[in-house]
């Protein structure tokens, strides 16, 4: 399993964690592999776009957000980072933003929305169902993200979306 988690934990894995085919992340602004509407880009408001999940597995003490763009020229575009997310929640509205956020790759704390600079990319949210909160600070990186979380992970759930100009 641990081989798994970190292939997960890497945005590499395809679909769900095996043993989690009920946790779902969905959004009710755009479906799965659908286009992301304008005012989530930053071609509009640049504000995150409404999540809801279904529940996750047993034992889930906290949730953790990722949102990458892995056709970003050069290498993987990371757009939001958030964590410790309450166990209890099930969804985040349009524009959320939860207490723990990282540093994304435009060097700011919080959301920034898909901007790509020509084509249409593919915009991965990776929600993962974790066994215990994480230790990390406000503004942490994406590599101290991706080390704290890939121990705890119980579960993930991934949507995508699609933006291009």
């Amino acid at each position: 399993m641990r081989v798994a988690l970190g292939a997960l934990v890497a945005g590499a894995l395809a679909g769900q964690v095996a043993g989690a085919a009920g946790f779902v992340l969905a959004s009710p602004a755009f479906k799965s592999q659908g286009r992301i509407p304008v005012e989530y880009t930053c071609d509009g408001r640049n504000v995150s776009p409404p999540l809801r999940w279904t529940t996750p597995p047993a034992g889930t003490r906290a949730f953790a957000l990722l949102m990458d763009d892995p056709d970003a020229p050069g290498r993987t575009f990371t757009h939001w980072i958030a964590w410790n997310i309450p166990a209890s929640t099930r969804s985040l509205a349009a524009g959320a933003r939860p207490l723990l956020e990282g540093t994304n790759d435009a060097g700011r704390v919080g959301y920034v929305g898909p901007c790509p600079p020509s084509g249409v990319h593919r915009y991965v949210f990776h929600l993962y169902a974790l066994r215990a909160p994480l230790r990390l600070a406000r503004g942490a990186s994406r590599a101290d993200f991706l080390a704290a979380v890939r121990d705890r992970v119980l579960a993930a759930a991934r949507l995508v979306g699609r933006y291009g100009r």
